[in-house]
């Protein structure tokens, strides 16, 4: 009887010992995938937007929500469905207002919006920029595409298509400021190609119809025109439409930008010839993020950052940009 106990004890101990051990490797394997062992319900982060209406934005949309179910937190998304700055600084102030807020992803349009972001600042509430900034705002990161670097990738695929030669004009929406780095990108970009004349630039007003007007009116006075690059996806459809209904469809070739499902149909059409996609559901992803260590991590970069002045946010993330054609437009088509 005695031969049998110790077997049996010293068996206990070795089964107490594995479980053990499995839980450890279990708590591991936890903390190297980065799974959150509790989430924190009671936290809220919310991107305050404008053109809600605007397919781009859905990615924005899908962004949040995805940030929201890694980190286990509540997500919102708020603001006009029109480009509406009054209306969007007042969703800001609700937001604000919010229950178990930590902090607010915001569109930087204008620097009509540098007074509201100062202000959440001021009340402890970080905010973080994403798509265009606010770098005179003390907002405490940007997160989003390098816009110089999408015009210039935008201007040397439009280089390429039209050969190195040519009239060409570009569309956008005047005084936004991601917009205007994007046509710096796209300027020099062309500069490098002297058999390439700039003959116009336009504004579209970020509106479609409008863009076809002015693209029609570009075509009209530049009837050898070989082609055009938008920096919005407004610009893109209009060009589309205008090229259309002057039969030059194929032969004035057009960059877009953003992967909207009209612009990729025209891609496959062969109207559009590329466009520049963002990467957009990953700037809301990335600043929930940010904001969510702001919150709940201290990273200690010295033995006091908040008196040392030191922020543990990084200043800015850029999400890159890709070039979609008629090779791979399919994959980027929303069902």
């Amino acid at each position: 009887m005695k031969k049998l106990f110790i077997p049996l004890i010293l068996l206990a101990l070795v089964m107490t010992a594995t479980t053990i051990a499995k839980r450890n490797n279990q708590g591991q394997m936890a903390l190297s995938t980065g799974r959150a062992t509790a989430g924190h319900m009671d936290q809220l982060y919310v991107e305050v937007s404008a053109l809600g209406n605007l397919d781009y934005f859905y990615d924005h949309k899908l962004g949040m929500k995805l940030a929201g179910e890694a980190l286990g937190v509540r997500t919102e998304y708020v603001g006009p469905a029109e480009y509406d700055m009054p209306a969007m600084i007042t969703a800001f102030e609700q937001a604000m207002a919010m229950k178990g807020i930590k902090g607010v992803v915001v569109v930087g349009f204008e620097d009509a919006l540098v007074p509201i972001v100062n202000k959440a600042i001021a009340r402890g509430i970080p905010v973080v920029t994403v798509d265009a900034d606010l770098p005179t705002s003390k907002r405490v990161a940007f997160v989003g595409t390098g816009n110089y670097k999408a015009g210039f990738e935008g201007g040397s695929k439009l280089a390429e298509l039209i050969g190195g030669k040519g009239k060409v004009a570009l569309m956008t929406k005047v005084g936004q400021s991601n917009l205007e780095e994007r046509i710096s990108g796209y300027k020099d970009a062309l500069a490098k190609y002297p058999g390439i004349s700039l003959v116009q630039i336009v504004d579209t007003q970020s509106d479609a119809v409008i863009a076809a007007q002015v693209a029609t009116a570009v075509l009209r006075k530049n009837p050898d025109l070989a082609g055009i690059g938008c920096v919005e996806a407004a610009g893109g459809m209009g060009a589309a439409t205008a090229v259309k209904e002057s039969k030059l469809a194929g032969k004035v070739k057009i960059v877009s930008m953003d992967r909207g499902n009209e612009v990729l149909e025209q891609i496959g059409r062969g109207v559009i010839s590329a466009t520049v996609a963002q990467r957009t559901a990953l700037m809301p992803f990335y600043a929930t993020q940010i904001l969510y260590n702001l919150a709940n991590k201290d990273i200690p970069i010295t033995d006091d950052n908040a008196a040392a002045g030191v922020s543990t946010a990084p200043a800015v993330i850029d999400t890159g940009v890709i070039i979609v054609d008629k090779s791979n437009y399919r994959y980027f088509l929303r069902k």
